[in-house]
């Protein structure tokens, strides 16, 4: 499908829906968090939350991408399934949902590399799928670096300047 440049520069897709990939990672990451608060006990963040020292002595490989889906609070995952919709439904439509949940994965997961790198004897647990979204928020500034976001709603700056 061909766009027109300007409109691609200058609006988000908010008139055409929620793309696939998008509508899947909502609902995982609104499913998990549901599990965290109905099931306590199972202490999901301590198993399935990114601790390092686990990771580079356990090999508790798993935590690399099951971080991803845990959130601390409501706010939390308010903001960052905010921002991926806001932000990766428009790179969805441009690279397609393979494309785009590839590229979310692999900044969320190298994001973890990292975070194990430098703080490999961590037992203090990592959550979110905040490094997926930086990365999102890099590629969504790299393609579209004159859309406006308004900040608070109420002052538009340019993606580029952000």
């Amino acid at each position: 499908m061909i766009r027109n440049s300007t409109y691609q520069e200058t609006s988000f897709g908010f008139q055409q829906g929620i793309t696939p990939g998008i509508k899947y990672l909502l609902i995982a990451n609104a499913g998990v968090f549901v599990l965290q608060y109905l099931l306590p006990a199972f202490n999901l963040e301590r198993n399935f939350g990114l601790v390092p020292y686990a990771v580079s002595h356990s090999f508790a490989i798993w935590q690399l991408a099951s971080y991803m889906f845990l959130h601390g609070g409501l706010m939390h995952i308010f903001f960052n399934m905010f921002a991926l919709y806001m932000f990766g439904t428009d790179l969805e439509r441009q690279w397609g949902t393979r494309e785009f949940l590839k590229f979310y994965f692999v900044t969320g997961v190298g994001a973890a590399i990292i975070t194990t790198l430098l703080q490999v004897n961590s037992t203090i647990p990592v959550i979110g799928a905040s490094g997926a979204i930086y990365g999102i928020l890099v590629a969504f500034a790299v393609l579209y670096p004159n859309r406006l976001v308004y900040i608070w709603f109420l002052f538009p700056i340019k993606v580029k300047y952000l």
